[in-house]
């Protein structure tokens, strides 16, 4: 009956539903209008997160006439921490070349343009990090006892991820600069050197509403599903059923 926003990425999306994540606040944000549907998995890259995309988003059946009913009005594409991982520390199992990076990113918004013509796709690069707070909470055996991402290293798959959206055009949040321009980033924004505190989930929340707006996705031009209570007349209240 909803139209849906997908949230798409790594585990910056999958906590999003948290106590004041970014994903809740969208929901709450969009409720009575749309609904916002979590497909976020910890710990992937966009090779893994490729390698699933016709499983985490099947085509529909039935739509003879090539018109999908279930195409979202919007996905974001939130992938890149993992992918930032550097190839010699303890979680390079995860890493993914800058170059194929961004050959992965290209086919992942591919795969939605084919599949949804006309839904708004919008990308978010990876976050910057606090290299001394990674040290602090590994979350594998790091013998190395050296973080296994850097900023500069997020930096650069931030600014790779810039430059696939500027190639089709699609609207993107530049995290990775956003949240610096805060004095405070490292300890107001982020929990572990990586991941969103409220404070940070908040900044999220805001850019994305703001590029939702540009592409005219907003509350006040997305009609309610069912008749609000104001709009329920005392005196024959199941009128407003029957329109």
């Amino acid at each position: 009956m909803r139209p849906k926003i997908y949230l798409f990425g790594d585990s910056i999306t999958e906590d999003s539903f948290c106590d004041g994540g970014w994903g809740a606040s969208l929901a709450h944000h969009f409720s009575r209008t749309v609904d916002v549907v979590l497909r976020g998995y910890s710990g992937y890259n966009t090779r893994w997160g490729l390698k699933v995309l016709e499983r985490v988003f099947p085509e529909a059946e039935g739509g003879g006439d090539g018109v999908d009913a279930d195409a979202p009005l919007a996905v974001t594409v939130f992938f890149g921490a993992n992918d930032a991982c550097l190839p010699d520390r303890c979680s390079a199992f995860q890493h993914v070349p800058v170059d194929e990076y961004k050959r992965n990113l290209r086919s992942i918004v591919s795969f939605f343009k084919k599949r949804w013509p006309k839904t708004h796709i919008l990308l978010i690069t990876p976050p910057p990090i606090d290299e001394d707070a990674r040290l602090r909470h590994p979350y594998v055996e790091n013998p190395s006892n050296q973080p296994e991402r850097t900023n500069e290293s997020a930096g650069n798959y931030a600014k790779a991820c810039v430059a696939v959206a500027g190639e089709f055009g699609t609207p993107v949040i530049d995290l990775w600069t956003k949240m610096q321009q805060f004095p405070d980033w490292k300890n107001a924004h982020l929990s572990d050197g990586l991941h969103l505190t409220q404070i940070g989930s908040r900044v999220v929340f805001e850019e994305v509403v703001k590029r939702l707006r540009d592409e005219d996705l907003t509350t006040e031009t997305l009609p309610v599903d069912l008749p609000l209570i104001s709009e329920i007349d005392p005196n024959d209240p199941m009128k407003a059923f029957q329109q």
